[in-house]
């Protein structure tokens, strides 16, 4: 016997799966045999008691779970934290708990009513005791882990559980004698793994198949080098036998009906204090408010789900619901997370949704003078496109030229502090720039239900459009192309070569001719093959009219490349009758602007085309200013470069024929478009004839 180890056991009197609260259980309610579930506790108690010392709280009615006594608390030298149960069927377990570890001499220190904390079950201390690995996701919650530390005066480390089959800790996670641990890394997301890998090195990870992990063989119980489970594989227990370890399996079954084995139904009450072990700062946590249409508008849930699926957790800590349909709501959250990585993850995807913190906490941002031109300080803010506001001597300052993937530059000049979107090549040394998230904000247009309502036309939610839903698109897009005209704003277009090869030529010229586009932005191919049709009658070689190769037709492009730079620029063929038709024809007929940027796939290229990658997105970004909507035409490079130039409030229309080029544009954050899945030269047509239905010959507007 091993004296210096106790276990506390429960006998499993009144034990049954008299409800459902794991995945475990159901299907089996009231399906366990008691006297079978006895005869197993048993080999296990005896199992245990030749080796440790067992103590036995008195089993009670109405609480048939009280037999897994993982859950009673977590021990700690003399200290113990009692549980806090999630679910009420179990929560009449805690006096009984509380009572028995009084009456043993223990301190018992009990966490918040409405903070739930299962104990040894999600709490599993380094067999070395260096630290205390601390689990949550399902039953506890990660502000439970600061009580720990301070409590037990232990490093906690937070594990986010991820499959709901492994609800706790204990199912999936044992940690063994020298350092050793058993576990089934897919029961935890990226970043938990993350951290066992640093903390446990590779020879001392004993990583489990799923076989094994739904035999719940890490829900075991070691006593030094002997490990007694479930079940076990033929590999595991090779694997164990060959770093030292004696395997025991003990059928237990009865109790896997309800979630349970070897380790939950015992708690090691007996586990030593190291004095030079120490607590350390467990969590991050941050206090957000929210204010808006929260509920209606889904902003409420949203946020909510972010800070969940980044491996964080929530309290609301206030509500109050607008009491108007017009009202809105505010909501004040504490967010938390087990590193400083981690929640700055969270903050910049709450910060998209419009969170900010509490006035009084944040009265500046964080900032940090560049050393070296264009490079930013670590931890830099990556910019969004949406309107952003950032914290300068207890003001809110307007971020300008706001723009996605820059950082923010603050300067103080004679008017007071400015904020400026800046790319990473501008950067100057010198310069100061926001670190962190603190004192950080989008500015997000609180738009009413009615609002929302009332817009009829209003088509631009984010989203995809499948074939049926096409021609009502394209409607409601020549209404809205038909307001930004008559108001004088202005449509860029973003486009192709696909929409030469598809026969849209003539629709995108007319587009330009009738006054719909101000601007025009593409890469050499989309000027060189207009051009090849409008002067040859091909694209790619291929005759428009008859859709058949030409021969020698591979040579046309570059033809009419030379023609063009013999010439000096497509301006200039223009001007000396050379063109006289086609897209880059109209657009210079028409003084509308065009910005061609060049690739290394180019031949020529065009004497129009710039090569400089940096000059071309500087031309791009100067064209862009002042859009009221932009139409992407089948060139991913070129509108995700544009999505990522446009801020928030410039509506997106982007089309082609591959679905996953029109959801990467949303992906890249630009969720202020539509994406139309069809042919591109079918989509002009019906867009010019939807025109032609809400409006007569174009005239040029008089000045006066």
């Amino acid at each position: 016997m091993t004296e210096s180890i106790r276990f506390l056991m429960c006998s499993p009197d009144h034990y049954d799966v008299d409800y459902a609260i794991n995945p475990w259980m159901e299907g089996n309610i009231h399906k366990s045999s008691r006297d079978r579930a006895k005869e197993q506790w048993d080999k296990l108690y005896h199992i245990l008691k030749e080796r440790a010392i067992v103590d036995l709280v008195a089993p009670q009615p109405g609480v048939p779970d009280m037999v897994f006594t993982a859950n009673a608390g977590l021990v700690l030298g003399k200290n113990v934290v009692l549980s806090r149960f999630m679910h009420k069927e179990r929560q009449g377990e805690e006096p009984h708990f509380k009572k028995w570890f009084e009456d043993n001499g223990y301190t018992v220190c009990e966490l918040p009513s409405d903070l739930p904390f299962e104990g040894a079950g999600d709490a599993l201390l380094d067999r070395e005791g260096r630290w205390l690995w601390a689990g949550y996701g399902f039953r506890s919650e990660l502000d439970s882990h600061p009580y720990l530390a301070k409590w037990l005066d232990i490093e906690v480390l937070s594990l986010r559980l991820t499959d709901d089959r492994f609800y706790h800790l204990d199912t999936c996670f044992c940690p063994l004698s020298g350092g050793y641990l058993l576990y089934y890394p897919p029961a935890f997301d990226s970043y938990s793994n993350r951290l066992i890998e640093m903390r446990v090195p590779p020879e001392k990870r004993i990583a489990i198949e799923e076989p094994d992990a739904v035999n719940f063989a890490c829900n075991a119980v070691n006593i030094r080098n002997l490990v007694v489970m479930n079940k076990a594989g033929e590999p595991l227990k090779q694997h164990l036998a060959e770093v030292g370890f004696e395997v025991i399996e003990t059928p237990l079954n009865e109790f896997l009906k309800a979630g349970g084995a070897a380790k939950c139904l015992t708690l090691r009450v007996t586990e030593p204090v190291l004095e030079d072990v120490h607590a350390n700062e467990p969590l991050e946590s941050r206090t957000i408010r929210l204010e808006g249409h929260l509920l209606d508008a889904g902003i409420m849930n949203q946020a909510l789900d972010e800070v969940v699926e980044v491996g964080g957790s929530f309290k609301v800590l206030n509500f109050n619901l607008g009491v108007e349909r017009q009202s809105p709501s505010v909501a004040e959250v504490r967010v938390s997370a087990p590193s400083r990585e981690m929640m700055e993850d969270i903050m910049t995807q709450l910060i998209e949704l419009g969170a900010v913190p509490p006035p009084q906490e944040t009265c500046d941002t964080n900032l940090e003078t560049v050393v070296k031109d264009g490079v930013a300080p670590d931890d830099f803010y990556v910019t969004t496109i949406y309107p952003t506001e950032v914290r300068v001597g207890c003001e809110w300052v307007k971020v300008q030229n706001q723009r996605m993937d820059a950082a923010i530059v603050v300067q103080e000049t004679e008017r007071g502090a400015s904020a400026r979107c800046k790319l990473l090549r501008d950067l100057k040394a010198g310069e100061r720039v926001i670190v962190g998230v603190d004192g950080i904000r989008a500015v997000r247009t609180a738009e009413s239900r009615e609002s929302r309502n009332s817009q009829e036309f209003s088509f631009m939610g984010a989203g995809v459009s499948s074939e049926r839903r096409v021609e009502l698109v394209v409607e409601q897009i020549a209404w809205e192309f038909r307001q930004i005209r008559d108001r004088g704003g202005k449509v860029l277009v973003t486009a192709g070569p696909v929409v030469i090869h598809t026969g849209g030529a003539q629709h995108l010229s007319r587009l330009i001719r009738d006054g719909y586009v101000q601007g025009l932005l593409g890469g050499n191919a989309i000027a060189v093959h207009d051009i090849e049709q409008a002067m040859m009658g091909t694209s790619l070689g291929v005759d428009m009219k008859k859709g058949v190769p030409v021969r020698g037709g591979h040579r046309h492009h570059l033809k009419v490349i030379n023609t063009i730079r013999n010439h000096g620029s497509i301006a200039k063929a223009v001007e000396r009758g050379i063109l006289t038709k086609g897209v880059m024809y109209e657009c210079v007929k028409n003084n509308v602007p065009f910005s061609l940027a060049g690739s290394i796939r180019d031949d020529g290229p065009l004497p129009d085309t710039e090569m400089d990658l940096i000059k071309a997105q500087a031309a791009y970004s100067q064209l862009i200013e002042g859009a009221d909507t932009i139409l992407m035409l089948s060139t991913m490079l070129h509108s995700i470069g544009v999505g990522n130039m446009t801020p928030a409030g410039v509506k997106m229309v982007c089309v082609d024929i591959n679905p996953a080029v029109v959801t990467k544009l949303s992906d890249r954050g630009s969720v202020e478009s539509i994406g139309v899945v069809t042919d591109v030269g079918l989509f002009l047509s019906l867009l010019i004839q939807q025109l032609e239905k809400l409006t007569g010959p174009y005239s040029a507007i008089q000045t006066v």
